[in-house]
């Protein structure tokens, strides 16, 4: 949101930054300059909700953040357009792509993309020459949750009666790195910074740093053109190891949690999303910042008890 708001500051002064999620006490209605509470995504409701509040509001550009609403918006696109309102998610297969892990792997290796070796946990046998230990997690899951390191086909064994559709990855070895692409309407990858991801909490990097590699560069352009009908910010998440050698391990069809370090590098996302909302066209580039490091922390939203529930 805040960079959103920058770039609105420069293309769009006055224009008005607003939000609406499921929840009262999510922090970022307070950085926005109205918030509506919406049905969850899964609910019938939902995207008659949003149209209403869009026209309401004039609302023309909207922009989804959270992987579990990404099939709904895809599914909106061309509804909301027909009112002048602008999408920007990508198209439902590479959403589908992106949101099932066992539909990743399956598309990596169709593409001839890098990868680890993945099958479903209960598809996992001793004596296949699997390389233990093995990570499991949802096949479906994003920020970590449900994680879980397995040493021995014991452990596995066990594990599986308890979650049969859990999938199974040998672990990548060397450095983690997601790659931020910003792909155009036309299907062509703009730009492409990977930032290794020195430490990590909760799913999201806390501590990154850009790193030109240009291995890593043409390999995500080279997926990000790939995918079908992609649009907007994506972002892949992969592994380099000291020879060299790349293992992509997700894919993410939506801003990543790491993009503020992009933005400040100049890769501008925001500001080519406005662009291409507007019909203007927006160049290649590879003029973003190597070697920015950027450094988190917690920062809190202070308001009334009345507040938060209004």
């Amino acid at each position: 949101m805040q960079a959103m708001r920058e770039s609105l500051s420069v293309a769009r002064p006055g224009a008005s930054l607003n939000a609406v999620d499921s929840s009262f006490s999510a922090p970022a209605r307070f950085l926005a300059d109205d918030f509506v509470r919406v049905p969850g995504c899964k609910d019938p409701e939902f995207s008659n909700c949003l149209l209403d509040i869009c026209q309401r509001q004039s609302v023309g550009l909207v922009i989804p953040t959270i992987d579990t609403e990404l099939p709904a918006f895809s599914g909106m696109k061309d509804s909301f357009s027909g009112h002048g309102i602008t999408l920007c998610v990508s198209g439902r297969e590479t959403i589908e792509i992106a949101g099932d892990k066992n539909r990743t792997h399956q598309w990596l290796i169709e593409n001839d993309l890098p990868t680890v070796r993945q099958a479903i946990v209960t598809d996992v046998f001793p004596g296949d020459g699997w390389q233990w230990p093995l990570i499991v997690k949802p096949y479906d899951g994003s920020a970590s949750s449900g994680i879980e390191i397995l040493d021995d086909p014991t452990e596995l064994a066990h594990f599986a009666k308890k979650h049969p559709d859990y999938i199974a990855q040998e672990i990548a070895r060397g450095k983690e790195f997601t790659i931020n692409v910003y792909v155009n309407r036309h299907g062509k990858c703009l730009c492409a910074v990977p930032h290794w991801r020195i430490a990590v909490r909760a799913g999201e990097v806390s501590k990154g740093i850009t790193v030109r590699n240009e291995k890593l560069m043409q390999l995500a352009r080279r997926a990000a053109e790939a995918l079908p009908d992609a649009w907007g910010p994506l972002n892949l998440q992969c592994f380099l190891d000291e020879e060299g050698t790349i293992a992509i391990i997700e894919i993410n069809a939506r801003f990543g949690g790491g993009y503020p370090l992009a933005h400040r590098a100049g890769a501008r996302f925001t500001d080519w999303i406005l662009a291409e909302q507007e019909g203007r066209e927006v160049g290649y580039f590879d003029s973003w910042t190597d070697n920015l490091a950027m450094l988190r922390y917690d920062a809190a939203v202070f308001m009334t008890g009345d507040q938060l529930f209004l």
